[in-house]
């Protein structure tokens, strides 16, 4: 695995999302932060703490993963291209996946073998802030935006606050997503040297839009994030943020800056079209057919992958009536093939994840088996899906169902989940080989079996 950048945040979907899809493509299982000498332990004690104290530790250990402001001139599209380019193992493929960070997308990645290319990378930075003060969060981020933006012209920053879902972290971190326009020359280079001639490019586009400030060029800043509670409630403010807010210690009914100049994809799931242009040429310069996987959110791609693979696995002979939700990052392609679990990702631990995947359940073929993994952020955030929802979504299985990996009664700062989950996972009866992949072939006929609903592919 190729070394990533170290200003590039590791506790991070995109980088998470990699790391797991290289491990599967190695064939081998992926630990994730249980393969960290320093995180691993400290997750696991700090999940035993009272809770004001593993807060504040979990909080800190935000702060660690961040890194100094000055930092950003040391930002390089360059060095995350080659980072990328380096990642995979070098050998030949009949499709490289390139754009939106998706956990459906990655496992669908898994299943056939290829690579996927981020568009979305996320660099946390340091720092003393109020939560709930986004106008000078939004100032501050404007001083100290130029000197990334002016060193790296394929870069726009999307800075982003959610002092919902990331109250625990607002105080001492800032987000700044970096969605690239172009891929470097380093991948350009990587899809020359390993994608078959005549081989497709899938671009993953969710097309997931939000309401943004535009601060200046390629420099957007975005109240909220997608999961919890819709755009225009964080702006607008409502009873229950206005409650939320108070039993935080904070003032005010919302978290409004200025008034949003335009929408525009949002920060962490969203598609910036500049890329498939870039996609585009490359691929009429070197023969490959560009094929787009457009979606509305950013949970509308998991039930057409989850078809997929159930389709997939009734062909293999393996059982298809096992469903596993990931969440997050914390996915885990290896023991998700080797236990016949369909994977149907949730994108956090919200009410809107819950629904996506309490419909997906009522309206297939009834599954013996249906387990869940929650990510834990730490706080009661609004429209957070209790344990007792999310069990009782579950339970719609015929004969079991569970949480996997989840330490209940300390849900939502269960800190050890992310260390805990993929044995738990591999605890699941039923080994079988790991498959080879599903060929182009094999996923357009399971397209044409299974539908794709919201979601197009062309």
């Amino acid at each position: 695995m190729a070394e990533e950048p170290g200003y590039l945040a590791q506790f991070d979907s995109a980088s998470a999302m990699v790391r797991a899809l290289v491990a599967s493509l190695e064939r081998r299982p992926f630990r994730n932060l249980d393969a960290d000498r320093v995180n691993g332990p400290v997750m696991r004690l700090v999940t035993q703490l009272p809770k004001a104290l593993s807060e504040r530790i979990y909080r800190w250990g935000g702060w660690l993963e961040g890194v100094d402001a000055s930092k950003v001139a040391d930002v390089s599209e360059l060095e995350i291209s080659r980072w990328l380019a380096a990642a995979y193992p070098r050998r030949r493929y009949p499709a490289i996946a390139v754009g939106s960070s998706n956990g459906a997308a990655v496992m669908l990645c898994a299943a056939l073998g290829i690579p996927w290319l981020p568009q979305t990378v996320l660099m946390q930075l340091r720092r003393s802030a109020d939560a709930d003060d986004l106008r000078e969060d939004m100032e501050w981020g404007a001083k100290v935006a130029p000197a990334l933006l002016d060193r790296n012209p394929n870069l726009e920053l999307h800075h982003m606050a959610d002092p919902n879902q990331d109250r625990l972290m607002l105080p001492r971190t800032a987000y700044f997503r970096l969605k690239r326009r172009r891929l470097g020359e380093p991948e350009r280079g990587f899809i020359a040297d390993v994608l078959e001639p005549g081989g497709t490019i899938f671009v993953v586009d969710c097309h997931k839009r939000w309401p943004l400030v535009k601060v200046a060029e390629r420099h957007w800043y975005q109240v909220g994030g997608w999961g919890g509670i819709p755009p225009q409630e964080y702006l607008d403010g409502s009873e229950r943020v206005k409650r939320f807010i108070a039993a935080h210690g904070g003032h005010g009914a919302n978290w409004s800056v200025d008034a949003p100049t335009e929408e525009g994809p949002e920060a962490e799931w969203g598609f910036a079209e500049p890329l498939l242009d870039d996609v585009e040429r490359l691929a009429g310069e070197g023969g490959y057919r560009v094929r787009r996987i457009r979606f509305p959110d950013a949970e509308d791609l998991s039930p057409v992958v989850a078809d997929v693979y159930r389709w997939w696995y009734e062909r293999l002979g393996y059982p298809t009536d096992r469903l596993f939700a990931p969440c997050f990052f914390l996915l885990e392609p290896h023991w998700t093939m080797r236990t016949a679990s369909v994977p149907f990702w949730t994108s956090f631990a919200v009410e809107q994840a819950a629904a996506a995947l309490e419909h997906h359940l009522d309206t297939r073929p009834a599954f013996a088996e249906a387990y869940a993994t929650l990510f834990c952020h730490g706080v009661e955030s609004i429209g957070i899906a209790s344990v007792e929802r999310w069990r009782a979504v579950l339970a719609k299985a015929k004969r079991r169902s569970d949480l996997v990996g989840v330490d209940a009664e300390r849900f939502p700062r269960d800190f050890s989940v992310f260390v805990r989950y993929h044995d738990a996972l591999r605890g699941l009866p039923g080994h079988h080989p790991l498959p080879g992949p599903l060929t182009l072939e094999e996923f357009d006929r399971a397209l044409d079996a299974v539908g794709t609903g919201d979601v197009s592919v062309t």
